[in-house]
């Protein structure tokens, strides 16, 4: 099985430029992994700053646009992982996320974690089909 790394317009370069030794997407055996993805803003690469409800949507935009250029999408995803500092935030990030997966949602683990070396208050992650 050979992996795939995909570039992903604008976003990949911002992890590139920060030195973070990662791919955010890479396609292998029919499946396409995307990495834990901040808040960033897809036309700039910068994160979004806000409340969690803000930087939901705008790790949620992100991955959409990680899936699309790896030629797959939101419909197609079978699991996701999402990491908050504060499990306070699980009842505000529902109502986000539900918007995103409105009918048969992926598989899903919720995971609070203590904190990042960057500013942002969320990352998640996805597999899909692809």
């Amino acid at each position: 099985m050979k992996k795939e790394i995909i570039e992903v317009p604008v976003l990949s370069a911002a992890v590139r430029a920060l030195g973070v030794p990662l791919s955010l997407v890479t396609r292998a055996g029919g499946l396409v992994f995307v990495s834990g993805t901040p808040p960033l803003d897809i036309s700039t690469g910068r994160l979004v700053k806000g409340d969690i409800e803000v930087q939901t949507e705008a790790s949620l935009q992100a991955l959409k646009h990680c899936l699309e250029a790896a030629g797959t999408s939101l419909d197609n995803v079978v699991m996701v992982r999402i990491y908050a500092v504060n499990s306070g935030f699980y009842n505000a990030i529902n109502r986000v996320y539900a918007r995103h997966f409105p009918e048969n949602p992926p598989s899903r683990t919720f995971v609070p974690v203590a904190s990042w070396p960057m500013e942002f208050d969320i990352e998640i992650e996805c597999v899909a089909v692809g």
